[in-house]
């Protein structure tokens, strides 16, 4: 039977709720993603041009610091990552949390939690990001998943 890991990041819990759910419905193990520096309220603030998330999100291909506390995905065949979108995309960390894993040979997964952005410019950076790193692995589409609906609609096209 195939290994499932779910691997998320939630700056306000939503994110959290939605991952924990998946984990639940694909019996899969679950681990949050941590950046190296934890976001105050004024780094999220998105009104505010000069906080931190505004500054990171605006500057193109940007890599930001994530903690070294990543499990180890090797015993693993699919790998769930989920994150909100910030600015249209995923948090600029989460590129850098594809750089330090060896996706190859597994099948990768991807959910947000949004407001209101579409998943399309999220799965061109994740895939773009994949692709950088030259790793052999299935990307599947990704989705906005606000809903228990949307999550059972999504697992059903997993694939795993």
């Amino acid at each position: 039977m195939a290994k499932t890991l779910v691997l998320y990041y939630s700056a306000t819990n939503t994110t959290k709720k939605v991952a924990e759910q998946i984990a639940q419905r694909l019996n899969a193990d679950i681990a949050e993603i941590h950046p190296a520096q934890p976001y105050t309220s004024a780094d999220l603030n998105w009104h505010d041009s000069q906080s931190r998330t505004s500054i990171e999100q605006h500057t193109h291909d940007t890599r930001v610091a994530i903690k070294d506390d990543l499990p180890d995905i090797s015993g693993y065949d699919n790998i769930v990552i989920g994150h909100p979108i910030w600015w249209a995309i995923p948090p600029r960390f989460i590129t850098t949390v594809i750089d330090h894993l060896n996706l190859n040979g597994k099948k990768l997964a991807l959910f947000a939690t949004s407001g209101g952005a579409s998943y399309d410019r999220s799965q061109s950076n994740i895939e773009r990001a994949v692709k950088e790193n030259g790793y052999d692995v299935k990307v599947g589409q990704g989705a906005v998943l606000n809903s228990p609906a949307a999550i059972d609609s999504w697992i059903k096209n997993l694939n795993f």
